[in-house]
């Protein structure tokens, strides 16, 4: 039960870490804050069973080659392998039941399906070896310093945290794409402030598209432009007065 309510809290703490990072990411690219991620929250959750993948088969990996010096390199590979494979499963669902594709990697080299590449493989797995060398290791002692009924407490609020954020999260998403596909059921108004309201995703992943939905990509990319640049024409007027 220990070892679980541990996970539960590894989870958390690289599914923010997740989160800060393509945040930060997406601050010096974009030159402004972007709330990365399918959670409303600060959570990435791929990065959080990600590490969670990598820690657990990082156990396996001890348990047969010990302090050989394989046993890393090994470690590595799987972990490239297992959290690759997550991303692809992750794509695939998504795609399924949002009619949407949330990422794609189609014009990047070597890419399967546009939901994993060579590139973002290899990034795993040097995100992979400076978890296991680096970050983990001093999770843990912090991890183990926290009294256990407090880490028991703190692992039951955030996974109902977590299962309030995707249910939120989900019908969000869901509300979206019946709004998208049944666009011409709509007021053109009503329409406008659907897409406004969910900016936040398109913002998140600046590479989404509405399966089977043609133009209306590009509409709804333009609205979200011009809802842009009429702001920033307010905020001009409003500092030269």
């Amino acid at each position: 039960m220990h070892k679980f309510i541990d996970m539960i809290l590894f989870f958390s703490i690289y599914s923010f870490m997740g989160w800060a990072m393509e945040s930060i990411f997406a601050v010096i690219k974009e030159r402004k804050f972007i709330n990365r991620g399918f959670l409303t929250g600060f959570f990435c959750p791929i990065y959080g069973f990600g590490a969670v993948i990598i820690i657990q088969s990082s156990k396996w990996v001890f348990s047969i080659f010990g302090n050989h010096y394989a046993g890393p390199m090994v470690n590595i590979l799987l972990a490239v392998i297992l959290v690759t494979v997550l991303e692809y499963i992750t794509g695939f669902l998504l795609e399924r039941i949002f009619n949407c594709k949330w990422w794609d990697y189609s014009s990047d080299a070597l890419n399967f399906h546009g939901y994993i590449c060579l590139k973002y493989s290899l990034l795993w797995g040097l995100l992979s070896f400076l978890l296991m060398q680096v970050v983990h290791p001093v999770i843990l002692r912090t991890v183990s310093l926290i009294p256990a009924n407090v880490k028991s407490h703190l692992a039951i609020f955030l996974l109902l945290y977590f299962m309030a954020d995707t249910v939120k999260s989900v019908g969000d998403a869901l509300d979206l794409r019946n709004v998208i596909l049944n666009y011409s059921n709509i007021s053109v108004n009503g329409y406008y402030k659907k897409i406004i309201r969910y900016k936040r995703l398109f913002l998140a992943f600046p590479r989404l598209l509405i399966l089977n939905a043609g133009i209306i990509n590009l509409d709804i990319r333009s609205i979200l432009n011009d809802r842009m640049d009429k702001l920033k024409v307010k905020l001009k007027s409003k500092f030269l007065l």
